[in-house]
């Protein structure tokens, strides 16, 4: 049965498997971009490329809020920000992995990044700002974004539920949002995939970065989650519309796009820090 949020080994309850996955990222985080690229053989780049383009018409608006979160080190902030242009809001690139965001930070060009709890300003000229935060509580206002994305992050939260809601609550009414995530493919090349997955990836992630169980909680993690029939469905329950998967790669990997139909505030109204208020303001 698909699990309803990440379980890496050990782990009892949602707490657990959360500090286990900020650990786990921030133990990797110097190797995580070559392991990445070493692993994919570049292909990643095209992914993040792809979904980009996919909410073109947003990024090309200067007034737009955009949040990309579960950011790691920015290389899907990176796609988006390649769309936006100049002089334009800020896009938020957060994450709860302090030294992935940190790294994210260099390649923005920032010397620094900021936590939810941060009041100094971003400087006028930042088209990027990241954020250290928690996707399962976003310190932003109600409808206040017209993008969320996140890529090869959001199969890390401990709750997957409790994650759509909550980008639904931030998105505004007709806000999008594009979740780009491994799956795993039918056929032979389900069965070729499956072994390099299982078999040749943990040994290159060993020999690289030193470390097991990052890369043996990789083809776990994407052999419980939904597959994209159920993923969908959790979308719409949640109060998406006009869900669609699109495959990207014989099925390795997809984009989930939803619209939010209505304002989602279950949990009442949120107020952003002075930070993000700053950021979502027109620059």
């Amino acid at each position: 049965m698909p699990a309803t949020g990440a379980k890496p080994a050990g782990v009892t309850d949602e707490a657990q498997a959360a500090a286990a996955v900020r650990q786990m990222f921030d133990s990797i985080a110097g190797r995580y971009d070559l392991l990445n690229h070493v692993l994919s053989a570049n292909v990643d780049r095209m992914w993040w490329w792809r979904a980009a383009r996919r909410f073109r018409t947003i990024l090309a608006d200067p007034e737009a809020s955009i949040l990309d979160i579960c950011c790691g080190t920015g290389d899907m902030t990176l796609a988006l920000l390649k769309r936006r242009p100049r002089g334009s809001r800020p896009i938020l690139a957060a994450d709860f992995s302090r030294e992935m965001l940190r790294r994210g930070a260099r390649k923005f060009g920032s010397s620094e990044f900021r936590t939810s709890k941060t009041q100094s300003k971003s400087p006028p000229h930042a088209v990027a700002v990241p954020v250290e935060a928690d996707a399962l509580h976003l310190p932003l206002r109600d409808s206040s974004l017209d993008l969320v994305t996140t890529a090869f992050g959001f199969r890390n939260l401990a709750n997957y539920e409790a994650g759509l809601r909550e980008f639904h609550r931030v998105l505004k009414p007709g806000g999008r949002l594009g979740i780009l995530e491994f799956s795993e493919p039918g056929g032979l090349v389900g069965k070729a995939y499956a072994l390099y997955f299982r078999r040749v990836l943990p040994a290159i992630g060993r020999a690289i970065c030193g470390k097991d169980y990052p890369y043996t909680y990789l083809p776990a993690s994407v052999g419980s989650f939904p597959p994209p029939a159920q993923m969908l469905e959790m979308m719409r329950a949640v109060g998406f519309t006009d869900c669609k998967w699109q495959p990207y790669t014989f099925g390795i990997a997809g984009l989930y796009t939803g619209t939010c139909g209505t304002c989602g505030a279950a949990d009442g109204a949120r107020a952003a820090p002075a930070v993000l208020q700053t950021a979502l303001a027109r620059h």
